[in-house]
């Protein structure tokens, strides 16, 4: 040991914790690049699943289209309100957008639920009873929708718009059904008729400005 307490390096415990490459063989070395998968917006893709298939089932609660021809609305119920918004929802988690995940995601659960309500176990309740039964749990998504719709302030004014009238649906048609007032029921399928009209813009104007690259068509950003 020199007086200035320098030491030699022991090239042993150098290799104690496993031996280096040299600095010109680890600088020639490849190193992985990392790339974002590019996707796509599933906003559009949800938004059109709600709106046709509410579009549809608003014909028939407004009294437009007679009852015997409801049955149509059961496999788009499921396929493309139920199923293709459900895989939105699954694809907003994948872009980390909370509220599209849980709408899309919900919304498309509430549609399949309805067809398989309608196809398998509407016949298994009272038919006295099955309207309020029905009322009840339109309610219940009416305090959904409300509570979204609170949260869709920091998203879209078109967003905003279609919350807002899909909650007055909601509470229109549970209301009618609970009650059994008929007139109350035929209000909430004409109002539904525009909440798929409003969803129907927000779905054309996110996919048209995506398309063009360009904002062609306003959403009013609320964030």
């Amino acid at each position: 040991m020199s007086g200035d307490g320098a030491h030699t390096p022991d090239p042993d415990a150098a290799r104690a914790g496993g031996e280096s490459a040299p600095a010109s063989e680890s600088a020639s070395e490849p190193r992985p690049t990392r790339t974002a998968p590019i996707t796509a917006d599933p906003a559009p893709l949800g938004l059109a699943a709600f709106a046709l298939t509410t579009f549809v089932l608003s014909l028939f609660n407004s009294g437009l289209l007679p009852e015997a021809g409801e049955p149509v609305v059961f496999g788009l119920a499921f396929a493309y309100g139920g199923l293709a918004q459900l895989l939105a929802g699954m694809w907003e988690f994948r872009t980390g957008n909370t509220f599209g995940a849980t709408a899309f995601t919900s919304y498309g659960a509430f549609w399949i639920s309805f067809a398989l309500l309608e196809v398998f176990f509407a016949d298994r309740i009272p038919e006295a009873e099955l309207a309020v039964y029905m009322g009840w749990t339109l309610i219940a998504w009416a305090i959904f929708t409300t509570y979204m719709y609170v949260a869709s302030f920091k998203v879209t004014g078109a967003v905003n718009i279609v919350f807002l009238l899909l909650a007055a649906t909601f509470y229109l048609l549970g209301i009618g059904d609970v009650t059994g007032t008929e007139i109350v029921t035929r209000i909430g399928g004409f109002v539904g008729i525009v909440t798929a009209l409003a969803g129907w813009y927000a779905s054309f104007a996110i996919v048209t400005n995506a398309t063009f690259r360009q904002k062609v068509l306003p959403v009013k950003e609320l964030d």
